[in-house]
This record gives C-alpha cells, sequence and structure tokens, in this order.
C-alpha cells in the first residue's frame, strides 16, 4: 500500500492520505479543557485525519518512505528559510523516484492585475496588498490579536516559476515542471487537489531522484 503524505492540510484530510498541520489552532482543538474554549470551539473543527506535524521541524515521518507528498497554498506561509527547510524536508520523506506536487499563489500573476490597474485606479495598491497578503489592515488589539496567535494566515514570502523552480532544484529534486490542475500522472492527487486552488496560481511537479 503506498503512503501518501500532505502537510498544511488544513481542513483537508482525505482518509487515504497522512494529513498533517502545524496550526495553533489544531493543537488547541486537541488539548484537553483547552478545546473548550470559546476560541476553540469557533474555529473550524480540523477533521479526525488530520493530525499536528511540522514540517519545518521534521515530520513523524520515516525517511524515504512516501510514494507522493502534497501540499496546497502552503509554502507561502513559511519565511525564505523556512521554506526551503520545508522542500527538504518534503525530498527527505520521499522515496526515490517519490512525487512532490504542489500550489501557491503565483506573484506574477498578482504583479500583471496591479500593473493593469496602477495607472488610472487608486485602490490598486491597496488590493495589490490584500491579494500578496503581505501587510496589515489595522493593528491587531484585544480579542483580534489572540485569534491572531493561532492563526497564520499571513504570507510571508511569495514565489513565482522560476524561482521556485531553482529552489526544488537546489532541494534535490529533478523532472520539475509547472502543473495544472488535475494533470499529473499519478491518480491518487486527485483526492487532495480541489480546482479553486489552482485558480491563478501557481502549480509544480517535482520527483525525487531514483537511487
Amino acid at each position: 500500500m503506498s503512503l501518501n503524505i500532505q502537510y498544511g492540510a488544513g481542513l483537508c484530510g482525505p482518509p487515504t492520505w497522512r494529513n498533517y498541520d502545524s496550526s495553533p489552532m489544531l493543537r488547541l482543538q486537541r488539548t484537553p479543557l483547552l478545546n473548550l474554549l470559546p476560541l476553540a470551539r469557533n474555529g473550524a473543527p480540523y477533521p479526525k485525519t488530520v493530525v499536528f506535524g511540522d514540517v519545518v521541524k521534521g515530520l513523524p515521518v520515516a525517511a524515504g518512505t512516501a510514494d507522493l507528498a502534497y501540499c496546497s497554498h502552503t509554502l507561502e506561509h513559511l519565511s525564505l528559510a523556512d521554506c526551503r527547510a520545508a522542500l527538504r524536508e518534503t525530498w527527505r520523506c520521499l522515496k526515490p523516484g517519490g512525487v512532490f506536487r504542489a500550489v501557491l499563489p503565483d506573484i506574477r500573476v498578482i504583479c500583471r492585475e496591479y500593473l493593469a490597474t496602477a495607472g488610472n485606479s487608486p485602490d490598486a495598491a491597496l488590493m495589490f496588498m490584500r491579494n500578496t497578503c503581505l501587510g496589515l489592515e489595522e493593528t491587531p488589539k484585544g480579542l483580534k490579536r489572540l485569534r491572531m496567535m493561532f492563526s497564520r494566515d499571513a504570507h510571508l514570502w511569495m514565489w513565482d516559476y522560476p524561482a521556485m523552480a531553482a529552489e526544488l532544484a537546489a532541494a534535490g529534486f529533478v523532472a520539475i515542471r509547472p502543473a495544472n490542475f488535475g494533470d499529473s500522472a499519478h491518480q491518487d492527487f486527485n483526492a487532495v487537489e480541489s480546482a479553486p486552488r489552482w485558480e491563478n496560481a501557481l502549480g509544480f511537479e517535482a520527483t525525487k531522484p531514483s537511487a
């Protein structure tokens, strides 16, 4: 039986995959007594098929055992150094010949949208910042500040395909290619992919070299 791993799973936890997420909200919801707090009860409940796992610090997956790895809109929430650590950890988990597939925002698409409206719209810069999730519209206070501590909505580093392909190669991946929704030869990815998350986004597929 194949081992397929997904990290940054969020609320997507197909039972045929081993699904990990490092959200503080997940830990809060899984901790007895703390899970009774309003903050935990008001958060969207994580499926039981999603367990805690931090790809930056290391997933509880034996080296060279995963057939497939996937993440959706996760890498942009990591700093540059942490993203590089995540790519190395993904490579470690995969078997020789294992395939890594991911989708994330494409900063080139966002920049094109900004440039198309920047000449005549006073809202262009505002929309650029909102679309990149790189800024704060207001300083969080009180309950909002507490919620922010249990959220990882902010984007810390944005990517286009050439930059991501270079990082994948540096991590040891080969056969790196741009990817579109549903175009993988590995049908197991259908269980974790969602068409809306691939719209105007940066997708890629890469392979760990065979031994």
